[in-house]
């Protein structure tokens, strides 16, 4: 009989949490999981009704800085791995509200690690440290934006120096740091994934690739930082989830793994390649029109809707991603190609655009937690 492992995965009401649970529920049946998510306005209960409530996933509303509620969890569920999705991501929110991200990414994240110490440590070995309940591991989502920024050529490793740039990209190198401290000094099983941008289905319809989808439909003006040429290496959801676990599973303790997509773009193509997709989609299958403002013509659907808006503070110009070790170490490789990969998300918003429809809706939470209360 398959042993069970009890997951705690927080932030999953999230886009990349979300998209997690679902990929572990499809692919392993010797997972359950306990969602952890403070529902803050990244974190939405409708992405994941329909996989929650059930004897191998359940979702529990709380704070991951709230330390009864987290170490009453630990003591419930018997936690073997703990997957922190969980945080203020948003660049333009931590320079408008540092504090707040601060508080979530960093405390947050170390009200996490003393619960799994508290909850994993069985002993001390003959020279003190702690000894470790087998088969457990935390394991930290962080991100390539903790490196800061490239110039023209040359890639993030592993091995190069973080040099965050904003509120968001300090906090969440200021919690890998906590985490290996952990490591470092107790010697608990840790291990971190930094990824690049990440693209697909159930995206907030504030980051770019989603907005720009959005704004498309509605004929409203698709806002570009500067001039657009800022480069990011983007990355399809399902294969960052495929790495995070294949980590988890088979990744040395204490290690830090990037994973990127090898699909370096810079924002203004991706907003010409969306552009450009939907007026095909639309001239191709019509009955698809009914999503556009004016569906009665395609032909204002072109790049007279972009406009060049001041450029954020900060704005790194260009993220690169070297996966090599993961590739290496756990024969990783990102399976979506850009080209693949943007079409099939362009097609999933417009095949769900109720969900879009809901999730800008004001009052979509308070809908979405009534319907988990009568369930």
């Amino acid at each position: 009989m398959t042993q069970m492992k009890n997951y705690l995965v927080t932030g999953a009401a999230g886009f990349i949490g979300a998209n997690y649970i679902k990929y572990l529920l499809q692919h392993f049946d010797d997972v359950r999981i306990v969602v952890l998510d403070a529902l803050t306005y990244a974190g939405y209960l409708g992405t994941i009704h329909e996989d929650i409530d059930n004897e191998r996933c359940v979702f529990v509303k709380g704070d991951i800085g709230d330390a009864p509620l987290v170490q009453q969890l630990f003591q419930e569920y018997k936690f073997d791995v703990v997957v922190n999705f969980a945080a203020e991501s948003h660049v333009d929110r931590s320079i408008e509200n540092p504090q707040l991200f601060l508080q979530t990414n960093i405390l947050g994240t170390q009200n996490l690690l003393q619960a799994a110490r508290t909850a994993w440590v069985t002993g001390k070995d003959e020279q003190g440290y702690p000894t470790w309940r087998a088969g457990v591991r935390f394991h930290q989502v962080s991100t390539d934006e903790v490196y800061g920024s490239l110039g023209d050529e040359g890639y993030f490793t592993e091995q190069t120096p973080l040099c965050p740039h904003s509120p968001y990209s300090a906090s969440k190198a200021s919690a890998d740091f906590v985490v290996l401290a952990t490591r470092d000094t107790y010697k608990m099983p840790v291990s971190i994934t930094r990824c690049s941008n990440n693209y697909g289905p159930y995206q907030f319809p504030e980051k770019l690739i989603p907005l720009i989808i959005n704004n498309v439909l509605h004929k409203k003006p698709l806002p570009v930082y500067g001039q657009g040429l800022n480069v990011r290496d983007w990355l399809y959801v399902e294969d960052h989830c495929r790495a995070i676990e294949l980590v988890i599973r088979q990744g040395q303790d204490g290690s830090v793994y990037n994973v990127g997509g090898h699909n370096e773009m810079r924002n203004i193509d991706i907003v010409k390649i969306i552009i450009q997709s939907i007026r095909t989609i639309m001239d191709e299958e019509p009955q698809y029109r009914s999503l556009l403002a004016d569906g009665s013509s395609t032909e204002w659907i072109d790049e007279s809707l972009i406009t060049f808006v001041k450029d954020r503070l900060g704005h790194d110009a260009r993220y690169g991603i070297d996966p090599t070790k993961i590739g290496n170490d756990l024969g990783w490789r990102p399976e979506t190609p850009f080209a693949q990969g943007i079409q099939k998300t362009i097609r999933w918003y417009l095949d769900h655009y109720e969900w879009v429809k809901a999730v800008t809706r004001d009052d979509y939470q308070q809908y979405y937690e009534k319907m988990y209360q009568h369930r």
